[in-house]
């Protein structure tokens, strides 16, 4: 089987997500109420270490108010 997991994508989509947080001036405190995701996963996200939904990426997006696109540009 295999492999799906790359590491260098979660990496980079977590970096892209904290990006926008922060220009967004957004706490990730905030962006938990907001976007019903738990802080312990958006600092997962952000760091790379897992592999998280689309629904959640759409979440955290929306509670950003940035396209999703906007997340996976980078």
């Amino acid at each position: 089987m295999t492999k799906i997991r790359d590491d260098k994508f979660l990496k980079s989509l977590g970096k892209k997500v904290k990006e926008v947080r922060i220009q967004k001036n957004i706490s990730t405190y905030d962006l938990s109420y907001e976007s019903n995701v738990s802080r312990s996963q958006i600092n997962s996200i952000e760091k790379g270490d897992i592999n998280t939904t689309i629904c959640t990426i759409k979440a955290l997006a929306d509670a950003m108010e940035v396209d999703i696109k906007d997340l996976l540009d980078f």
